[in-house]
């Protein structure tokens, strides 16, 4: 989960949700889509977005199908009945404080993911469309966002 998260800019409620089919690795673009469903609630509308699939994620959803989950990517958190989002983050920051200072917590991810993408000069609206931010400006509304490529 970790390693997903990474490098996609999810956010930890949003990967504990995922769904096995929603990772997209035969095709010329791999991606994951992330949509609405009864059990997962996004955080804003810009939220449900096609992630590419490269590097550590793609690594990450590769894993994930070789270990071949029923529904959901990650069950041992997630099931229809029950979300234990709480669960995975104090796990997953338990582990991180074992290797790195006590302040990095799971969501230093999505910042990270944000800034590495800054730094690179990713232009905003692209960022804001990656992190499924929602947009900044009125003119950012009236397009359909970037191609998946």
């Amino acid at each position: 989960m970790v390693v997903l998260i990474s490098d996609s800019g999810l956010r930890l409620s949003e990967a504990v949700g995922l769904l096995v089919d929603e990772g997209v690795l035969d095709s010329e673009q791999t991606h994951m889509t992330l949509i609405k469903h009864p059990h997962l609630r996004l955080k804003t509308d810009a939220s449900e977005i096609a992630i590419p699939l490269v590097g550590a994620p793609f690594w990450a959803e590769r894993r994930i199908k070789e270990n071949k989950p029923i529904r959901f990517c990650f069950s041992r958190y997630f099931s229809e009945d029950d979300c234990n989002s709480n669960s995975a983050s104090a796990a997953i920051n338990k582990w991180i404080k074992t290797i790195v200072e006590s302040l990095v917590v799971i969501h230093c991810l999505r910042h990270g993911f944000s800034d590495s993408l800054r730094c690179e000069e990713i232009p905003i609206d692209l960022i804001d469309q990656f992190g499924g931010w929602s947009l900044r400006s009125a003119g950012q509304g009236y397009a359909d966002g970037y191609p998946l490529e």
